[in-house]
């Protein structure tokens, strides 16, 4: 009897601690229990806009030079969202990119003239290191992100 209550105890201890040690806490604590699919925000954006949402996805991309965004993989092929903090408030490791995410924070759908676009897209082709060319946006764009508060990135997922 005394070894069962042992190993029963040890089983809870074990569990504990591989739960505990399961993601690594940026920011706020995660609040909300219900997820919300990356695809029903996208598919209707309007809906969510200025509401607290909680998802989750791969961390597809991190900003390497002050790590106050991440771009989160949707549920659906070819979907994404980008999770934004304020500077210096959480920093994401570079590390983090690949592993699985549940992030918090407040949605922002903003619709950009064609001017304040391009200043957006060169501003955020810098962070990602890539080219732009303005003669590529064609007029107003909406922008979706969630402006973030916490996130629980997983620390055994490489």
């Amino acid at each position: 009897m005394k070894t069962k209550s042992l190993l029963i105890i040890f089983a809870m201890l074990l569990s504990n601690i591989l739960i505990a040690g399961k993601g690594e806490k940026y920011g706020k604590d995660l609040t909300l229990k219900s997820k919300t699919k990356i695809s029903d925000i996208l598919a209707d954006p309007k809906k969510f806009d200025g509401k607290r949402v909680l998802v989750e996805g791969d961390v597809l991309d991190v900003y390497k030079e002050q790590g106050c965004w991440i771009k989160l993989s949707g549920d659906k092929d070819n979907q994404n969202i980008r999770f934004k903090v304020d500077d210096g408030v959480i920093v994401f490791p570079i590390e983090v990119k690949g592993k699985k995410a549940q992030a918090e924070g407040v949605l922002s759908v903003k619709t950009f003239t064609k001017e304040e676009q391009i200043t957006q897209d060169e501003h955020h082709a810098k962070e990602e290191g890539k080219t732009f060319d303005p003669s590529t946006v064609k007029g107003p764009k909406t922008v979706i992100q969630i402006n973030g508060e916490g996130a629980v990135i997983d620390k055994l997922r490489q």
